[in-house]
């Protein structure tokens, strides 16, 4: 955002984890669903609702030429990493594993889903695929089921960077563990019709996907009194953040368990393709628990309840995708 202030709700303040995208017209190209501009219909407003446990969002637009307009929408997710090293909760172990849903005035329609594998920026799908392996592997933290590939074709996997072997292909007692390497990138579309110069309505839903860490990386080694450069530019952590979460932490105590953290992202940049800025955003952030405490980057943020936060922009026009940083309670 063209304003970035590290957002530090108090004492009792809340953390979170990571979420999805901003609708976008699209199209369909050689590699699938791509992003295009559109000319014609404007986000009116959005308002964005974030905790740990649900996203949603929710849109009106407006057709603003003399004819309806057909388009396909998509909503891109954050890329994730397979790696089993990676950690993310994922809601439901199935095609839909975010539990999307969507509802065009008040009407439930049934989004397709988009899934790509990338590594190092290179589309690499067509690979995993026919080396029979799926696109996302959920679950497979043991590594990947290749017993039907021979280990010339293990090797040549992992010289495209796509898996990676944890030790000798040719060891005696079996091969060892191969985990995955490649990035997904994933994302939702459905075709819509904007009848000219009418309002529609549109509702997501869905529950993230949730990354974090058993211990609290943004404290360092414990002796840190300057946010990690990472932390200050993807969080908009400070100081004052940091002594929150050590007294936090501090008074955990004992060897019992500990806060951790959480992440969560929301894909807000790909909103920018709608005809001009989104007309008013509303941001409403839930950290959950007053003893979790909430870190990201916004301007004119105000708390309006015991777990609560808002921020309201008129003519926003997306530049930077929204990183929350949840500092959570033990007990969660």
């Amino acid at each position: 955002m063209s304003a970035r202030a590290a957002v530090l709700l108090g004492l009792a303040l809340a953390a979170a984890t990571p979420a999805a995208a901003n609708d976008s017209t699209a199209e369909i190209g050689a590699g699938g669903i791509v992003l295009a501009q559109n000319f014609s219909v404007a986000m009116q407003s959005e308002v964005l609702h974030i905790s740990m446990d649900e996203v949603r969002v929710d849109y009106v637009f407006r057709n603003r030429s003399d004819r309806d307009v057909e388009t396909l929408v998509a909503f891109p997710m954050p890329d994730m990493d397979v790696s089993p090293y990676w950690e993310v909760a994922i809601p439901n172990l199935d095609d839909n594993f975010l539990g999307f849903t969507v509802t065009v005035d008040g009407r439930a329609i049934r989004p397709e889903l988009q899934q790509r594998a990338y590594v190092a920026g290179v589309d690499v799908t067509d690979r995993v695929l026919a080396a029979g392996l799926p696109l996302a592997p959920i679950g497979d933290y043991d590594g990947l089921d290749v017993s039907h590939l021979s280990d010339a074709e293990i090797e040549d996997l992992q010289s495209w960077g796509i898996v990676m072997v944890q030790g000798d292909l040719g060891r005696a007692g079996g091969r060892p563990q191969i985990d995955a390497t490649w990035t997904l990138k994933s994302a939702y579309w459905w075709r819509m019709v904007f009848p000219a110069g009418v309002d529609v309505a549109v509702e997501h839903r869905y529950v993230p996907a949730t990354g974090g860490a058993a211990g609290l990386f943004v404290l360092g080694d414990g002796t840190r009194t300057e946010p990690h450069p990472y932390y200050a530019d993807k969080f908009c952590v400070d100081k004052g953040f940091l002594s929150a979460v050590r007294k936090r932490d501090a008074a955990s105590g004992g060897d019992g368990p500990h806060y951790s953290e959480r992440w969560l992202s929301y894909v807000l940049s790909s909103g920018a393709n709608w005809a001009g800025p989104i007309g008013t955003f509303k941001l409403i952030v839930d950290k959950g628990s007053t003893d979790n405490l909430v870190s990201f980057c916004g301007q004119g943020v105000t708390k309006t309840g015991p777990t609560t936060f808002e921020m309201d922009m008129d003519g926003f026009l997306p530049e930077k995708d929204l990183d929350f940083l949840f500092i959570v309670a033990p007990e969660q």
